[in-house]
C-alpha cells in the first residue's frame, strides 16, 4: 500500500498543473483560482512570494478542483445532483432547506474514488513529516474557484474544520467541505448573483494549525471598513481561535494603525479599544474545538501587545502592496511558541469596490429616547418594527422591512438579512459575520448591542442610527431622517484653500472624500465632551476629589489606565490621531481647549475646579489658562497628548492654535508654557498659529504676527466683540451681523498684515458656512483659506472657482500647469506680475519676446506652446506602472499621483484632480457603421486606428480600437494626455502577478448599462435616430438603445 502511494505521488511531477489533484503552497500562485479557488491562490501567492520577506504563513497543500471534478463524475453523482436542484427556489425558505438537506446528503454519501483519497493521506502524511508532528492537527478549508471576486464576495459560505487530525479525519473534512459548496447560504448567495450552481468547483485547504488556542488571533483590514478610507489599517484581535472573530460570537479588541507613520518607522497605533472577549475557541480533549470561558483578569487586558499590532500592521502593508488592493486577513498568534502567523488574505469586496463620486451622509431630524447602543456598522439610519430571531427555524417569520434583533448572525441567515430594513446582534465587533455582510448589503447594522433580545420587544417601533461615528444608537419610535447626496463629480479647483470644521473624529474618515484642503478648525471641545468627559483636574486630584459619585465614576471608567492622567492624555491623542490621519499629509489646525468655565463645569469633577463667572464668554477662557498655576498642569496634558501624535506616531500634518489670546504677552507665555511640556514651536517642524477674534488681535497684528506663524479669523467672537453683542440674547441678536462693514475692514486688515509678515491667514468661523456673499467678500480680500462645516465644502468650492476666475485666478492646477499663460497675459504693460491680493506671490517663467513688438494674440500663442510644453512635462516628471494579464498581456505607464480603477476586463488611469483619463477594455460593441474609421496606427507591435471623437456632453476625447490576439481592444481617453500615455503601451508576453480575478465581460454587460466605467459607448434614441457618443454604459439614458456595429 505505501508503495503504491509512493509511486502515485511520484508519477504526478509529470502531470501538468491542470491534472494535478495535489498542489503544494510554494507551486501554486494568484493565477490558479481556477485549479484551486480563491483562498488557496491567496495563500499559495503569500507562500511562494513573501515568506522570504518576513511574512510568516503555515505551510500545506491544495485538493485542486481537478479532484473536485472527478468526485462528481463518479458513479454519475454530478447527473444526481442536476436532479435534484432542478426545482430548486431559493425565495422559498422550505423548498431551500429541503433541497440543500437532500444535496448535501447525496454528497456526503458519495464514496470517493481511491486516487483522490490516496494522493490526500500522502500529502498529509507529507506535511506531518515536514512539521515533525506524527499526528499532526491541520484546518481543513474550502475554496471556492470563484470566491472573492471583486463583484462577489464567496468568503465564509462554506465550512471550515479545525483541529483536524489523523488521515481518515481529514478525509471526512475534505468531503464535508465539497458538501458545504451546497448549504443554503450558498445556494442562495449563487442564484443572486447569477452564478450555474454546478460551474463553480470546490478546492480544498489543508494547512497546518497554528496553536492559538493558547494564544490569540483575529482579522486586519488594510482600511478603515465603515468609510473606505485607506490611510489606516484596523486590526482586531481576542483570545482563542479565529472563528469566534470571523462569526461575530465575541466583541474583539480593536486597533487602528496610521499606515504612513509605521512606513516611517514610527509606533502609529492611534486606537485602541477594549472588546469583551467573554468566550474564546479551543481544541477538544481529543479532536475539534470546544467553547471555554476567558477569565476577568484576561478580559481586562488587550489580546496583544502594541509591538505585535505594528507587527501585523507591516505584514497587512505588505500584503497591500504585492496584491496592489485594500486586503481583508486573518491572522493567528501560536500560544507556545508566541509566533505570529498569516492564515489567509483576500481582496477587500465591499468598499474597495464601492464608488466615492456620491457621498451619502444620513442625518436624524429630531432624537428620541434611547434604548440601547453598541457597535455601529456603516453610517446609514433604518426604522421599522422588531422581530428577535432566536433560532433558524424562526426565520420563515420574518418579514421585509423588520428590524432584525438576534444574538449573533451566520451565513445562513443572509437570505432575511438582506430584505431586513436594520439588523441589530448582541455580539461580535466591526469584522464579525453580521458586520461584514450588512456592509456588503448596504444595511445599517450595530452589533455588540448586549441584552438587545431582552430589551427590544417584538413588534415595537425602533430607528436605528449608525450615523454618529463608532457608537450606534438605537431609539425608540420611527424618527424623522433625511440623505443628503453630494456629488463629486467635475468639482472645480481653487486657489483658496477650502478647509472643513471638524470636531468628531469618527466622522473624518468618511469627510476625508470630500474635496478639502485639510482640516481648518479641529475643536479638542468635542473629543472632551464626548470621548474623556472628565474634568482634567479631577484626574489629576483624583485622590483629593471631595465628590464620591464622581469618583466612583471616574474609577470606572479609567478602569485599564496605569493612571488618571494617561486616560486623558490616551483618549486625547486618539481623537486627534484620527484627525490627523484622514487628511495626511494636509494640514489639520488643531485648536486648544476652549470651553469657557460653565462648559468646564459640566464635565465630570469639574464643579470643584471651576469659578461661576457672570460672562464666561470673555472670562476665563483660551490663552489665559494655559499659563495660569490653576490650570497649567492640566494644559500639559494636552501638550503630551499632542506631542505623543505628532512626535511618536508621525502626525507632523497637525499646526497647534491658540484661541482667544488677548495680547502678544499672553501669547509669549503660552509658547512658554508649551516649550515647557516639551512643545516648542519650530522644532519638529511645529507651527503655532493664533485664533483672530478679539479686535486686540488686529489692532496689533503685527505683533502677533511676530511670535506666531499664522491666523485664524473666528468670525463668531470677532463680530460680536467687534459689535459689543451678546450673540446669546435675543434682545440685540438683530445687531449681530458679519457683514457689518467694522467686521470686514478689520478682516481685510489682518490679512493684509499677514502676507505684509508672509504669514498665512484663513477663517474657520461660521459665516462662509451659512452666507455664500460673505465667502465670495473673503476670496475679494485674499484669504489664503476658508474652512466650512463639510456639508457646504462642494457648493462653496464651485462658488469660489467661479469668484476667482472673475479675479483672473483659476484655481490651483490653472496655476500650477498654465501658469505661464497667465502671466503672459497680464505682461502687456509690465515686467513683474502679482497674482491675487494677498496670495502666495509667484515667480513666473514668461514667454521671452518683447511685447512691444508682438500683438495680445502672439502673446497667447506663445504662452499656450510653453503652457503645454510645461504640462507635457508634468505629466513625464514621475511615473510608475500597472501589469494586467487577463484580457490582454500589457504594461501601462501613468503619473504616479493618477489613480487606477479596474474591473472586469478592463482598467481606467485617472488624474483625480482635473479628470483626465485613459481607459484600456475589451471592445465588447462595435462602433456604428457610420463614424469615422479613424488613421491607421501601430503601438508596441500592435496594429489599429485612432480618431477623434465629440461626446454628447460635447467634451473631446481620443479613441483608438487596435487588433490584438483575435480581439478588439478599445483605448480611449482625455486628449491632453492621451497621446502620451497612448505611446507608453507596452504589449508583453506574459506578466506576473495578476491584478483580474473575475469572469470575462459580455456584450450584455454594456447593452444592459451594469458596467459604469470608462468605455466610449454609442447610442441612439431610436431606429431612426443618430447614434451619439456616451462616456459609459451607465450614461446612456433609459430607453435608448446602444450601437453595436451597424445596429
Amino acid at each position: 500500500m505505501k508503495k503504491k502511494q509512493k509511486s502515485s505521488t511520484t508519477t504526478l511531477k509529470n502531470v501538468s498543473r491542470e491534472g494535478r489533484r495535489i498542489l503544494w503552497f510554494d507551486e501554486i500562485n494568484i493565477t490558479d483560482i481556477p485549479l484551486v479557488g480563491g483562498k488557496n491562490a491567496s495563500l499559495g501567492e503569500m507562500y511562494s512570494k513573501l515568506t522570504k520577506k518576513g511574512v510568516i504563513v503555515p505551510n500545506g497543500f491544495a485538493v485542486t478542483s481537478k479532484a473536485y471534478w472527478e468526485f462528481l463524475a463518479h458513479k454519475d453523482l454530478k447527473k444526481k445532483l442536476k436532479i435534484t436542484l432542478k426545482d430548486l427556489d431559493v425565495n422559498d425558505i422550505r423548498n431551500l432547506k429541503k433541497t440543500g438537506k437532500a444535496v448535501r446528503t447525496l454528497l456526503l454519501s458519495a464514496s470517493m474514488p481511491k486516487e483522490i483519497s490516496n494522493e490526500v493521506i500522502a500529502a498529509y502524511r507529507e506535511l506531518a513529516k515536514k512539521t515533525g508532528h506524527k499526528k499532526l492537527a491541520v484546518a481543513v478549508r474550502s475554496s471556492a474557484t470563484a470566491e472573492d471576486l471583486p463583484d462577489a464576495s464567496f468568503a465564509g459560505q462554506q465550512e471550515t474544520y479545525l483541529n483536524v487530525c489523523g488521515e481518515q479525519d481529514v478525509l471526512d473534512a475534505v468531503k464535508k467541505c465539497i458538501a458545504s459548496l451546497f448549504t443554503d447560504r450558498a445556494m442562495s448567495y449563487r442564484e443572486g448573483h447569477g452564478f450555474d450552481h454546478l460551474s463553480i468547483a470546490l478546492s480544498v485547504t489543508i494547512q497546518e494549525m497554528v496553536r492559538s488556542d493558547t494564544g490569540a488571533s483575529g482579522v486586519m483590514f488594510t482600511m478603515d471598513t465603515e468609510s473606505g478610507f485607506q490611510g489606516v489599517s484596523l486590526v482586531t484581535s481576542a483570545y482563542g481561535l479565529g472563528e469566534y472573530v470571523v462569526q461575530g460570537k465575541v466583541v474583539p479588541d480593536q486597533f487602528y494603525v496610521f499606515k504612513d507613520g509605521l512606513r516611517r518607522g514610527k509606533k502609529a497605533v492611534i486606537s485602541r479599544t477594549l472588546g469583551s472577549k467573554q468566550v474564546k475557541l479551543v481544541y477538544g480533549k481529543t479532536k475539534g474545538v470546544k467553547q471555554a470561558r476567558v477569565s476577568q483578569q484576561e478580559r481586562d487586558k488587550f489580546a496583544i501587545s502594541d509591538d505585535e499590532v505594528l507587527q501585523l500592521a507591516k505584514w497587512g502593508a505588505q500584503i497591500e502592496a504585492h496584491y496592489n488592493k485594500p486586503q481583508d486577513i486573518e491572522w493567528a498568534k501560536d500560544g507556545e511558541t508566541g509566533k505570529l502567523y498569516i492564515v489567509q488574505a483576500r481582496p477587500e469586496t465591499v468598499k474597495a469596490r464601492s464608488s466615492h463620486a456620491v457621498i451619502e451622509n444620513y442625518e436624524l431630524k429630531q432624537e428620541g429616547k434611547i434604548l440601547l447602543s453598541g457597535i455601529a456598522v456603516g453610517q446609514k439610519i433604518g426604522a421599522g418594527k422588531v422581530r428577535v430571531i432566536e433560532k433558524r427555524e424562526e426565520m420563515k417569520t420574518f418579514k421585509k422591512g423588520e428590524i432584525l434583533v438576534t444574538r449573533i448572525t451566520d451565513p445562513d441567515w443572509e437570505p432575511i438579512m438582506r430584505i431586513a430594513s436594520a439588523i441589530v446582534t448582541e455580539q461580535g465587533g466591526k469584522t464579525s459575520h453580521a458586520a461584514i455582510v450588512s456592509r456588503e448589503l448596504g444595511v445599517p447594522c450595530i452589533v455588540g448591542a448586549k441584552n438587545a433580545r431582552k430589551l427590544l420587544k417584538n413588534g415595537s417601533e425602533v430607528t436605528v442610527s449608525c450615523a454618529k461615528g463608532d457608537e450606534g444608537v438605537i431609539y425608540k419610535g420611527i424618527l424623522p431622517f433625511e440623505v443628503k447626496r453630494t456629488e463629486l463629480d467635475n468639482i472645480p479647483d481653487t486657489k483658496t484653500g477650502i478647509m472643513m470644521n471638524v470636531g468628531d473624529p469618527d466622522h473624518a474618515f468618511s469627510l476625508s472624500f470630500l474635496p478639502n484642503d485639510g482640516i481648518g478648525l479641529a475643536r479638542q471641545e468635542f473629543i472632551f465632551s464626548n470621548f474623556i468627559r472628565i474634568h482634567p483636574q479631577a484626574l489629576l486630584q483624583y485622590n483629593t476629589l471631595k465628590d464620591k459619585v464622581a469618583k466612583k465614576k471616574i474609577r470606572e471608567m479609567t478602569l485599564g489606565y496605569k493612571d488618571k492622567s494617561e486616560y486623558c492624555v490616551s483618549r486625547l491623542a486618539e481623537g486627534i490621531g484620527r484627525l490627523g490621519a484622514s487628511m495626511y499629509p494636509k494640514p489639520v489646525i488643531l485648536r486648544l481647549s476652549d470651553f469657557k468655565t460653565n462648559e468646564y463645569r459640566t464635565l465630570i469633577g469639574g464643579k470643584e475646579f471651576e469659578p461661576e463667572e457672570q460672562n464666561p464668554m470673555i472670562g476665563w477662557r483660551g490663552a489665559s489658562r494655559y499659563y495660569s498655576d490653576e490650570y497649567k498642569e492640566a494644559f500639559g496634558l494636552e501638550c503630551k497628548a499632542i506631542k505623543r501624535v505628532r512626535e511618536e506616531w508621525g502626525l507632523e500634518n497637525i499646526i497647534v492654535m491658540v484661541p482667544f489670546c488677548r495680547t502678544p504677552e499672553e501669547g509669549e507665555k503660552v509658547l512658554k508654557t508649551m516649550e515647557e511640556f516639551g512643545l516648542k514651536r519650530g522644532e519638529n517642524g511645529l507651527q503655532v498659529y493664533v485664533m483672530c477674534e478679539i479686535p486686540s488681535n488686529v489692532i496689533l497684528a503685527e505683533e502677533f504676527a511676530k511670535i506666531f506663524d499664522g491666523f485664524s479669523i473666528g468670525s463668531n467672537d470677532l463680530t460680536q466683540l467687534t459689535l459689543g453683542v451678546d450673540r446669546d440674547s435675543s434682545l440685540v441678536s438683530h445687531v449681530y451681523d458679519e457683514n457689518n462693514p467694522a467686521v470686514k475692514k478689520l478682516i481685510r486688515d489682518v490679512i493684509a498684515v499677514a502676507h505684509k509678515y508672509k504669514k498665512k491667514v484663513g477663517i474657520c468661523g461660521q459665516a462662509p458656512s451659512d452666507y455664500p456673499e460673505f465667502a465670495e467678500f473673503l476670496v475679494r480680500a485674499g484669504i489664503d483659506s476658508i474652512s466650512l462645516n463639510p456639508d457646504t465644502v462642494v457648493d462653496t468650492r464651485r462658488r469660489i472657482s467661479s469668484v476667482e476666475k472673475t479675479l483672473g485666478n483659476t484655481g490651483k492646477k490653472t496655476h500650477k500647469t498654465f501658469v505661464s499663460l497667465v502671466a503672459a497675459l497680464g505682461m502687456l504693460g509690465a515686467g513683474l506680475i502679482t497674482l491675487g491680493a494677498g496670495c502666495g506671490s509667484v515667480t513666473l517663467s514668461s514667454p521671452s519676446m518683447n511685447t512691444a513688438d508682438v500683438t495680445p494674440a502672439q502673446i497667447r500663442m506663445r504662452a499656450e506652446e510653453q503652457a503645454k510644453a510645461q504640462q507635457e512635462q508634468a505629466v513625464s516628471e514621475e511615473m510608475t506602472q500597472i501589469f494586467v494579464d487577463d484580457f490582454a498581456d500589457v504594461k501601462i505607464s501613468y503619473p504616479i499621483r493618477w489613480q487606477v480603477k479596474q474591473w472586469r476586463g478592463g482598467i481606467t488611469v485617472e488624474d483625480p484632480s482635473s479628470g483626465s483619463y485613459l481607459t484600456l477594455a475589451q471592445e465588447l460593441v462595435s462602433p456604428p457603421s457610420g463614424q469615422d474609421s479613424g488613421t491607421p496606427i501601430s503601438v508596441d507591435g500592435v496594429s489599429g486606428t485612432v480618431r477623434h471623437v465629440t461626446m454628447q456632453d460635447g467634451k473631446d476625447v481620443m479613441v483608438a480600437d487596435l487588433e490584438y490576439k483575435g480581439q478588439m481592444l478599445q483605448v480611449s481617453g482625455t486628449s491632453d494626455f492621451f497621446e502620451k500615455i497612448f505611446n507608453l503601451l507596452d504589449f508583453v508576453s506574459s506578466t506576473s502577478p495578476g491584478i483580474f480575478e473575475n469572469r470575462p465581460l459580455n456584450q450584455w454587460d454594456v447593452k444592459e448599462g451594469r458596467l459604469c466605467s470608462q468605455v466610449i459607448t454609442y447610442a441612439k434614441q431610436s431606429d431612426e435616430s443618430s447614434c451619439v457618443a456616451y462616456p459609459t454604459p451607465c450614461d446612456v439614458p433609459d430607453g435608448w438603445k446602444v450601437c453595436d456595429g451597424g445596429a
